[in-house]
């Protein structure tokens, strides 16, 4: 009996070890993990990725990535710039430094890939908001603008961080602790260490298309047309589709509201809206249903650049530039020579009204205060 007890004892004892050692295990565990934790948020929290902690470290932050919605914010309300231009990628390579020059201002560009008329509009007044009234706000018009379901299809796959566009700079500490914050940080760090460069300039700009050196124009023909170059219609000789009423009726271009609020929001501003020069097979055709839609739309803008004095300039047109393959690597990405022209032609038309030589542009509509007036 005196044996049974003991070695019930010591079952208990045991036991009792066991739950000693597990609870040290799990205490340690806790400890070692939260720790960790602790320790990697105050390091992104210094390092501060999106430059918006107010007690960060006071380091140089320049762009880490490639995700333009995320790197713009800090740029947009730095204050460095006193003019922008927002966009697609279609506006992407238009050089900054280009339009600095020839508009006296200091330009940041903050086209974003793929980016909505929405998500342009949210930056854009971001800047307003933050960095004051622009002194030249140039709008790089595409397909997006015109698009029926702007007003739904808001955001893209990519996601839109709204937390980084309002005015609480508090609050976007608890966003802080994710993979993409993280990445950023050690970037930076990386950055800071020597052992990695700077994703794109300060003011936007980025060549993101393969180097001029690797161009080969069967290959871009391919993307350009998806297959074999074919002929288009020409406008000169092609009746235009004349939509009916009830298909101008149905006709809606949701995003024109907010080009109207943001040329509101800045009254002072060089206004100009630039449609940019895709490649003649990504527009519509001549003669369609689509094409008469489009023309709907670009009348609408011009309406609305009337009302607001801006500028239009027309590159999305048919023309010595839009028509040749060896200008562009896909329907909608000129090169970068094509790209340093049209940089140069935009300041020249904003600044004087200068007409194109060769009848890539049209001026539809001009501002009567141009920049530096």
């Amino acid at each position: 009996m005196n044996i049974d007890l003991l070695k019930r004892a010591r079952s208990i004892l045991s036991g009792d070890n066991r739950q000693v050692s597990w609870a040290r295990f799990s205490l340690t565990f806790l400890t070692v993990f939260g720790g960790g934790a602790i320790a990697l948020y105050a390091f992104v929290l210094l390092m501060d990725p999106y430059h918006d902690v107010p007690f960060s470290l006071p380091i140089e932050r320049p762009l880490m990535s490639v995700n333009q919605r995320y790197m713009y914010p800090q740029v947009a309300r730095s204050k460095r710039f006193d003019s922008f231009i927002v966009g697609t990628s279609t506006s992407r390579l238009i050089d900054p430094q280009i339009l600095s020059a020839g508009l006296a201002s200091r330009f940041v560009n903050l086209a974003m890939d793929s980016a909505t008329a929405w998500e342009q509009t949210q930056i854009a007044q971001y800047f307003i908001r933050k960095s004051g009234p622009p002194k030249v706000m140039i709008v790089g018009v595409d397909a997006v603008w015109c698009d029926k379901r702007a007003d739904e299809d808001r955001i893209t796959f990519r996601g839109f961080p709204d937390f980084l566009y309002d005015d609480n700079r508090w609050n976007d500490l608890q966003y802080l602790m994710n993979s993409r914050a993280i990445e950023i940080a050690g970037r930076l760090a990386g950055y800071h260490l020597g052992l990695l460069r700077e994703r794109s300039r300060y003011d936007g700009y980025q060549v993101f298309v393969p180097p001029e050196a690797s161009y080969d124009l069967a290959r871009a023909q391919t993307h350009i047309w998806g297959g074999p170059p074919r002929t288009l219609p020409d406008p000169a000789t092609t009746k235009p589709y004349t939509l009916s009423e009830k298909q101008r009726a149905a006709a809606r271009f949701p995003a024109l509201m907010w080009l109207e609020e943001l040329f509101a929001a800045a009254p002072s501003a060089t206004k100009v809206v630039a449609f940019m020069p895709v490649h003649a097979a990504g527009q519509p055709l001549a003669g369609s249903m689509t094409a008469a839609v489009e023309a709907m739309c670009k009348d609408a803008i011009v309406g609305i650049a009337r009302r607001h004095d801006a500028t239009v300039i027309d590159w999305r047109i048919p023309s010595v530039l839009t028509t040749n393959d060896s200008n562009y690597w896909d329907p909608l990405h000129y090169r970068v020579p094509v790209a340093q022209r049209i940089s140069q032609e935009l300041a020249e038309a904003v600044i004087d009204g200068r007409p194109s030589t060769d009848g890539t542009y049209k001026i539809l509509q001009r501002q009567q205060k141009t920049a530096g007036h």
